[in-house]
């Protein structure tokens, strides 16, 4: 979790010997054994989830029956999303810690590549066919400012609003519920509290305790919606710098101010709890506790078979609506891509092992295979256009469209101190503590700070 401003230093010290513990985890790093590579990986908080896990299962028995007398490790971390990037980085950092491959989310890929942790693959890359079966996007989201590539996507993911049509019943809003404006999502979110006493009628990610889900989830997919889609509202291309608190920054975070101030959101309490998000999939939403979530694309893979929150009828119960723009402007809703991609450490002692790893991963059956048990987007054209994945599971079509109306986020190594710096403007409107204006006028100062002065305003 992160340290937030008030944490003690017993917290502190309790944070350092857990992460210790973690470069413990890796029984001496890679290359200790010529025939073994080392996988890191997210590992869900959840015990009973085990989507990457049973994947990652068979991908190791591909790969050892592919290559007799090698041999597959796994070092999984199991962390909250804030607190895995954290434990990660310490890990690259020396070649006694570092394992052979390692998980990237992309929004983190650039901060890490500036830091000399990962290795350029495009050597591997000129040599692999397949990587030509990836979209340009994809492509782009492992590239750093070299123009070297330093990771290879394992698909990618947009965001929406997902309702109970349960919730929205009783509250007499419409089953088809397609919101137009901002306030249309308030307006269904009053009434579900006014109608429905007992449910949460919106959640909304916020805070430092759940990281970048707060950022890019809820923050983002509010900012892009207050322009008309053709300028970026974070980061000025032309000019090369970073936008401060503008007035698209200041209604978004009045729109997250309104959730918590109006109690349209869950008990501030819950909201700032790092497994806020094991909540809403695992309880909230399919005990239909929940009106409105503004999520993302992934959530079905925590409800299907074997997944230990089995819910079958979640396709009939929940309905699905694109994140409108803040008034209805053109292009009229909006969403936010990222993804994970698996990258080769620096300090990997067996980089070649790592990267037939990588290979066997993403034949077309096995990336087809992932996309489809972690309720991911395909990144690969073959898989893109092949039936048996669009037609896989509901919801796949939906939010496969949505990558038209979608946008990405700046991948600048500043990025992960900009995106922690919004993360505190929104727990201080969250919590009551400061007012908007205060929020974006210490956005301002922390952005100054966090990218060497490179603001502009706007």
């Amino acid at each position: 979790m992160p340290v937030r401003p008030t944490a003690s230093l017993s917290t502190l010290l309790a944070l350092t010997l857990a992460a210790a513990g973690t470069l413990t985890a890796c029984g001496g790093g890679s290359g200790s054994d010529p025939d073994t590579v080392k996988v890191s990986y997210k590992q869900s908080t959840d015990n009973s989830i085990k989507v990457m896990d049973t994947y990652l299962a068979d991908i190791k028995k591909q790969f050892e029956k592919a290559n007799p007398g090698k041999k597959v490790e796994f070092v999984p971390i199991k962390a909250p999303d804030s607190e895995y990037y954290t434990k990660l980085q310490q890990m690259l950092r020396s070649p006694k810690t570092a394992p052979d491959l390692v998980y990237e989310d992309t929004f983190l890929i650039n901060s890490d590549i500036t830091s000399g942790y990962l290795k350029p693959l495009d050597p591997y890359l000129a040599k692999w066919q397949d990587w030509n079966q990836f979209i340009d996007t994809a492509q782009a989201a492992a590239k750093g400012e070299d123009g070297k590539t330093y990771g290879v996507p394992d698909g990618t993911d947009t965001r929406g609003l997902w309702f109970s049509k349960d919730v929205f019943k009783k509250a007499g809003l419409p089953a088809d519920w397609q919101p137009k404006t901002w306030n249309d999502v308030l307006d269904a979110a009053r009434t579900v509290k006014e109608k429905v006493p007992g449910a949460i009628p919106l959640n909304v990610y916020t805070g430092k305790p759940v990281g970048e889900a707060a950022t890019m989830q809820t923050f983002e997919m509010l900012l892009y919606g207050t322009n008309d889609g053709t300028t970026d509202p974070l980061y000025d291309k032309s000019a090369k710098k970073w936008v401060a608190g503008s007035k698209g920054f200041k209604d978004s975070l009045s729109f997250v101010e309104t959730v918590y101030k109006e109690k349209l959101g869950p008990e501030v309490s819950d909201a700032l709890d790092p497994n806020v998000g094991t909540r809403v999939r695992g309880e909230w939403l399919p005990k239909g506790k929940l009106g409105i979530a503004l999520d993302g694309s992934w959530l079905p893979q925590d409800w299907l078979p074997g997944s230990g929150h089995e819910w079958p009828e979640w396709s009939e119960e929940l309905g699905l609506a694109a994140m409108p723009t803040q008034n209805g402007q053109a292009p009229g809703k909006v969403s936010m891509s990222g993804g994970w991609t698996w990258s080769i450490p620096a300090k990997a002692g067996n980089p070649d092992l790592a990267f037939e790893f990588i290979k066997t991963m993403q034949t077309k059956a096995n990336a087809q295979k992932w996309y489809i048990a972690n309720s991911g987007i395909a990144v690969r054209k073959d898989v893109a256009d092949d039936p048996s994945y669009t037609d896989a599971q509901p919801g796949i079509k939906f939010f496969t469209d949505l990558v038209a109306s979608t946008h990405y986020r700046p991948a600048f190594p500043a990025y992960p101190k900009v995106s922690t710096a919004v993360q505190e403007a929104m727990e201080g409107v969250t919590t009551g503590d400061m007012s908007v204006d205060d929020a974006a006028k210490g956005y301002d100062e922390e952005l100054k700070s966090a990218t060497d002065d490179q603001v502009i305003q706007k």
